[in-house]
């Protein structure tokens, strides 16, 4: 007997795919939906979108049905988040018991560039999420936040206990806004939100703007890595796999997240690494000793991460596996296998 139907915002991204496949192979009937936008190479997307048994035909029609040829469990439709016609046809025509939303015009820097698609993803593609969830019995959203939004907080470790009013980008300032909607709507109509602030994920099918890739693929085509505020920076690593099996044992709980339908969680590795400890560690495993070009801080970037998932661990057992060592060579193993 098949589990709930669930469904994925964002499915052909980083975090949405790998959530995806272990949904799907936990017995789950998986409907995902992304709107598969350029940030970033759409190859990439589509080709995630494949390792699900998703034809790249198929997949670029919008609002198009396609049925997975691997998961029998899996479905997945083009779809924007703020399409106020056809996302709520989505929800009527399945009977969703939870949904977790992944979708959002990530990138810090990127914000700073082109305002506006943050606005639209993040902010009015959420509030159409709300409202479908509101008008069709959601007795569960789960979310994506960020670590952004504590912005130059001097407090360390990061707790969701800190306050976080002053936003140092555009992308944190929505991922704030996120959190403060889904407490109005939980407040108002009853269901459950948990939202959880990501901290610097990476690992296989990684985004290429993020520094996993980025170092890679300057390190093995012999260009220099771009080092930011001269390197003095540290960040709290978390490897997908500890991300995904943390996102799962929310969607896979039984149990009431807390005694309020609010919820909201540090998600991370919890032990913060040196941009240069974690550099020396991709160099080791490749070999070769890169060109660095040392340079300022960019705006909006923070010198340090780290995450207090104190409260996390305590409801959901979660308990971070993955040592820097090991999901750096998971990743190499990827990567060279994807470039060849």
């Amino acid at each position: 007997m098949k589990k709930k139907k669930i469904l994925i915002t964002g499915a052909a991204g980083f975090i949405g795919f790998h959530l995806s496949r272990v949904l799907v192979q936990a017995g789950y009937e998986v409907v995902g939906i992304d709107n598969i936008n350029s940030y970033y190479d759409v190859n990439l997307k589509f080709d995630r979108l494949a390792e699900l048994g998703i034809d790249k035909a198929e997949a670029e029609i919008y609002n198009n049905e396609a049925v997975s040829t691997k998961y029998p469990g899996f479905k997945f439709l083009r779809l924007n988040l703020e399409d106020r016609e056809q996302l709520p046809k989505l929800f009527a025509k399945y009977n969703f018991k939870k949904v977790c939303n992944l979708a959002a015009q990530a990138g810090v820097r990127y914000s700073l560039k082109n305002p506006e698609s943050y606005i639209d993803s993040n902010i009015v593609g959420f509030l159409n999420l709300l409202e479908c969830c509101r008008h069709h019995d959601i007795k569960h959203l789960v979310y994506a936040s960020s670590s952004s939004v504590y912005g130059q907080n001097e407090k360390i470790p990061f707790s969701t206990e800190d306050n976080v009013d002053h936003p140092i980008s555009l992308y944190a300032a929505t991922k704030k806004s996120n959190e403060l909607m889904a407490y109005t709507y939980s407040h108002l109509y009853g269901f459950k939100t948990t939202g959880l602030r990501f901290f610097t994920v990476y690992g296989p099918w990684g985004r290429p703007d993020m520094a996993m890739f980025l170092f890679t693929d300057a390190i093995v085509n012999n260009r220099p890595i771009k080092v930011f505020n001269n390197g003095n920076l540290e960040r709290d690593f978390t490897y997908i796999d500890d991300i995904v099996a943390g996102v799962f044992k929310i969607l896979d709980s039984k149990a009431a997240a807390s005694s309020d339908n609010y919820s909201l969680y540090n998600i991370g590795n919890s032990k913060p690494v040196k941009l240069m400890d974690f550099i020396t560690e991709i160099e080791k495993q490749l070999g070769v000793e890169a060109k660095k070009e040392m340079l300022p801080m960019q705006p909006g970037d923070v010198s340090r991460t780290w995450a207090d998932v104190d409260s996390f661990k305590k409801v959901y057992h979660y308990e971070p596996e993955t040592p820097v060592s090991e999901g750096v060579r998971e990743f190499l193993n990827w990567y060279k296998k994807y470039y060849k």
